[in-house]
């Protein structure tokens, strides 16, 4: 089914620099792709990969450095060049973690437990924030638009400062929301007054209309309505939206997917899914009144679901997706012309990147596979292992040395081909990222399969060590057996 195209507005895509910052080599590649597509402009989450110095400097990142204030200039720089704008967005409220884990800053989370959340009666907190804000700005020459977070702000009236406020009459989680992020933007005005701020709007969905009008934000900023599901509920989102250009901000954006929203480990892109995600938004945008004005789309692509998560998919299994999702804005849907675009520049047969020849795609989707298979995941759990190598004969080394070996054998086959498949994704893989994001990778998606299988070789040695008489023997038995 064909819808109207996208209304006139920006397409921004969104990097989530927090996790797997790719090189700054690559990052110019992207670009350059993301120019050729169609983007208006990149929405650029840095966290702690921020040249941030001064008493923020503890904000940088150790496991990987953090960009250089040159890698920025000339990342905004190059972006202009084709055309595109650079929005950075900085958390003021919500998604602190990468502030908040530091031991100094722990006096300004709103409860203990919660990395994410500041405390919003602190006046150190905000102070933090705006210099956070300054830093970035100045960073930034002739910047126009700042995206300031303020999504999934949990936990928030649980601390002990804010039960004391919310006890006075007629104050609500809601307002201590709105006095926190209307005193930021307020801020943000005042030091930079040709400033356009846009928003998470998740904290305000379920604000009467009343409240809304009320808030301050009204003029201040501009809400981004997110939403990364392929079912996106058109209705609710038409309502949401509608029910904010009432409370007057006409000013609104969308926010799609193209990656980093199906699970928190997903390791590769379904192109389905966020298509059907676009088609589900390009409804939303048909049914809108002429009084909502769609600054624009944020195409965003999760690196991580929050700072202390794990890796999401990695960027170069997902350009098909991204590109399936550009083009399906561009035409109103995924048609054969659109698709015909997609492959001819990429130079892919198939929009599914289970087909894709990009060679680091090809190697992930390919070692994913092997991770995933049944005979390699579960097993420990085949009859072979179950019936004659539980962990009772284990310990007591009452094993029969031929299918023990056979275990043995199979183990070592399995371990041998990951291995070959992971040596060639981390060569590739080096070429793009840092190496500490390739250690990071090959930690969470293969470590956790090969380490019971090399625990398994090592128990079949040590338990035919018992049965078979010398060591040498043994190893003689195990290497003729292979």
């Amino acid at each position: 089914m064909s819808y109207p195209p996208w209304p006139k507005g920006k397409k921004l895509v969104h990097l989530d620099l927090k996790g797997a910052p790719p090189r700054v080599e690559y990052l110019h590649r992207l670009i350059e792709l993301f120019s050729e597509l169609g983007v208006d402009g990149l929405l650029v989450e840095y966290e702690d990969v921020f040249p941030y110095d001064g008493e923020l400097k503890l904000l940088q990142a150790t496991a990987q450095p953090a960009y250089s204030r040159d890698e920025v200039l000339s990342m905004q720089e190059f972006a202009r060049s084709k055309g595109m704008e650079v929005i950075p967005l900085v958390q003021t409220f919500g998604h602190m973690e990468f502030v908040l884990k530091h031991r100094s800053m722990w006096h300004l989370r709103e409860v203990a437990h919660c990395v994410g959340t500041l405390n919003p009666h602190r006046e150190e907190g905000v102070k933090v924030v705006m210099e956070m804000l300054r830093q970035v700005v100045e960073l930034h020459p002739g910047l126009s638009t700042l995206h300031i977070g303020a999504d999934e702000v949990y936990m928030l009236g649980e601390g002990e400062e804010s039960k004391l406020w919310l006890a006075s009459p007629g104050r609500t989680v809601e307002q201590l929301f709105l006095s926190h992020v209307t005193k930021v933007a307020r801020a943000v005005k005042e030091a930079w007054p040709h400033m356009t701020i846009i928003m998470w709007d998740d904290m305000m969905r379920g604000m009467s209309l009343d409240t809304l009008k009320a808030s301050g934000l009204v003029g201040l900023v501009q809400p981004m309505l997110w939403d990364y599901t392929p079912n996106l509920d058109v209705s609710k989102t038409v309502s949401l939206l509608e029910k904010y250009c009432s409370a007057g901000m006409a000013d609104l954006w969308a926010a799609s997917s193209f990656k980093g929203s199906t699970s928190v480990y997903t390791c590769v892109t379904s192109t389905q899914r966020h298509l059907d995600n676009h088609l589900q938004w390009l409804k939303v945008a048909a049914s809108l009144s002429p009084a909502v004005n769609m600054k624009g789309i944020a195409i965003t692509g999760w690196q991580r679901y929050d700072h202390l998560s794990v890796l999401c998919e990695l960027i170069p299994v997902a350009i098909p997706s991204l590109a399936v999702c550009l083009q399906t804005l561009l035409h109103g849907q995924f048609s054969a012309e659109a698709q015909s675009k997609v492959t001819g520049k990429l130079g892919i047969s198939s929009v599914e990147v289970e087909t894709m020849e990009m060679r680091l795609a090809e190697l992930i989707v390919e070692l994913n596979a092997l991770l995933n298979s049944e005979d390699i995941r579960f097993f420990e759990n085949s009859m072979f292992v179950r019936g004659w190598f539980s962990p009772y004969q284990r310990q007591r080394k009452t094993v029969t040395p031929l299918i023990t070996m056979q275990i043995h054998n199979q183990a070592s086959l399995f371990l041998a081909t990951l291995q070959q498949k992971v040596e060639a994704v981390r060569e590739e893989m080096a070429k793009l990222y840092p190496d500490s994001t390739v250690q990071e990778w090959i930690e969470e998606h293969v470590s956790p399969v090969t380490a019971p299988l090399q625990r398994i070789t090592e128990d079949v040695a040590a338990c035919l060590k018992e049965m078979v008489h010398g060591k040498s023997v043994i190893w003689s038995v195990l290497s003729n057996s292979n």
